[in-house]
């Protein structure tokens, strides 16, 4: 193999690593993007920020907005939020799907937790780069609920 031809091997090589390493870290970005827009949604819950709520989460239909009014009026406490523990059907999913995340926080100045559900969407794949929604927060668990 001729010294040109094999700097053109490792050329194309270095390119292909780069591809691959930009496309991955996309794609695992995207998992910090969820638990950071479902961060939000509980400190605008836990400040009794209904309208914020109302705006983190997309087609919201009526019953999805008297959740929203519950949760904002009834978890409404002081404190940073803390996530204790999170659960998500949509991690590392390479394709568009829906699925329920299971959350558990509680404020800094509280000491018993809230479970949670969010209902988060996925849309496009790996190479076209996927989008995030949220679409609904339940009202709260039984903290030994393990499913949503």
């Amino acid at each position: 193999m001729t010294r040109r031809r094999r700097r053109l091997w490792i050329a194309f090589g270095l390119v292909l690593f780069l591809a691959i390493s930009f496309e991955l870290a996309r794609w695992l970005t995207l998992e910090n993007l969820e638990r950071t827009q479902i961060l939000a949604l509980l400190t605008a819950e836990a400040r009794g920020q209904t309208s914020v709520m109302l705006s983190d989460l997309h087609g919201c239909d009526a019953n999805c907005r008297a959740n929203v009014r519950t949760d904002a009026r009834t978890l409404k406490r002081p404190g940073a939020v803390l996530i204790l523990a999170y659960n998500s059907a949509t991690a590392y999913s390479l394709s568009s799907t829906t699925g329920l995340t299971r959350v558990a926080w509680k404020s800094t100045r509280r000491l018993l937790p809230v479970v949670q559900c969010v209902t988060v969407q996925r849309k496009g794949n790996v190479v076209s780069g996927l989008t995030l929604t949220l679409l609904r927060v339940s009202l709260p668990l039984h903290p030994t609920t393990a499913d949503c």
